[in-house]
């Protein structure tokens, strides 16, 4: 799988422009501040619906400008695939796949499939649970629709859920609590069931990208913090009764003290938590290597690899890092972004080369 081109247009800093990118390797490179992470943002925003950069879409529409447009096309194993978004002032959007207007934003979803990472992934290791969580699920919605709508309709339970545990009426709230525990255990059981089988391919493939980016020197283990296994049947009995016993202790609080929500990664390098005895260096590698295996799970189960977008990724590492991260990706369509391209780093890198400039290709290579 590989974008062949993209096209942006009143996006951000862009004004007009198309980039023909090559199937391999993708540099953009030039000052702070040019247009580099929007033009990945764009390709990731096509790819997912999301942008880990803006709260609201209008912040896509260039200064001065009514409308905003970006538009994708890619080549994949079923053929060529297109994605189109429409901005509107006023915060009106318009998506397109292959030329049809979709009615959900998850209908954007496994159509282009894409990793991501920028300088905010260093949440995975060092802020709170939900930026871990976060990770699973775009990773996991981006191969099954199903779980993205599975987690909205868990949302919505939770909701209902806890704003009835905040009722003063505790008789009401014991006779109708069991009304939410019968949806809300299936629906949980289904989350956690597919963020397990997700995981028993991440944490083995994060741990071997790990020890071959620091040449065995590190050895990462990524678990997670519940004890929910086996089938969803399974998960679903064992959660139901778990809200039973903790019902007092819900009514207490408010709210839903156990599921999905409550998730979280446990991630250690040589026995030691990360997140509390890593340097910079480790957890920048931490964050690559579940990005790159999760590129590497994709392709051994699926056939193809999503595409790699690694922003300001290599600032942080050293020479031999960078090379054998370089090294590790051969042959994933990857988009790079940096401020210079070093030499000595990309010596061995066939690459397709843009450099930016105020929102313009100012030279390709």
């Amino acid at each position: 799988m590989y974008i062949k081109n993209l096209s942006l247009e009143n996006f951000r800093n862009y004004s007009k422009e198309v980039f023909e990118f090559s199937p391999e390797f993708n540099i953009l490179y030039g000052d702070n501040a040019q247009g580099k992470t929007n033009c990945v943002e764009a390709v990731f925003y096509l790819c997912t619906g999301y942008s880990p950069r803006a709260r609201k879409d209008k912040q896509f529409i260039s200064y001065n400008q009514k409308k905003s447009s970006i538009t994708a096309v890619a080549q994949t194993s079923v053929g060529e695939v297109s994605t189109q978004a429409n901005f509107f002032d006023g915060e009106n959007k318009v998506i397109y796949v292959n030329g049809t207007q979709i009615a959900k934003i998850g209908e954007i979803l496994g159509n282009i499939n894409a990793v991501y990472f920028n300088p905010s992934e260093l949440k995975l290791v060092t802020e709170a649970p939900e930026d871990r969580r976060r990770f699973i699920d775009i990773s996991v919605s981006q191969r099954k629709k199903s779980y993205f709508y599975g987690l909205q309709r868990y949302k919505k339970i939770i909701l209902q859920r806890n704003n009835l545990l905040k009722n003063p009426d505790v008789n009401l709230i014991n006779s109708t609590l069991n009304i939410w525990d019968v949806q809300l255990a299936p629906t949980c059981a289904k989350i956690i069931y597919d963020r397990n089988d997700f995981l028993s391919r991440l944490a083995p493939k994060a741990k071997e990208v790990h020890a071959y980016l620091t040449d065995g020197k590190e050895d990462l283990e990524v678990g997670f913090e519940h004890e929910y296994t086996g089938t969803e049947k399974e998960i679903a009995d064992k959660f139901l009764e778990e809200l039973a016993e903790r019902r007092g202790k819900d009514i207490e609080l408010g709210y839903t003290s156990i599921g999905p929500h409550r998730d979280d990664l446990k991630l250690s390098i040589n026995g030691k938590d990360v997140k509390t005895y890593a340097s910079q260096g480790q957890m920048r590698t931490t964050a690559l290597s579940l990005k790159i295996a999760e590129t590497e799970i994709f392709k051994a189960r699926y056939g193809e690899s999503p595409v790699l977008i690694l922003d300001d990724a290599l600032s942080e590492l050293d020479k031999n890092r960078q090379r054998k991260l370089l090294e590790r990706i051969k042959g994933v369509q990857t988009i790079i972004t940096c401020t210079h391209v070093d030499e000595d780093v990309f010596e061995n890198v066939s690459a397709t080369r843009f450099l930016i400039s105020e929102g313009k290709i100012i030279e390709k290579l």
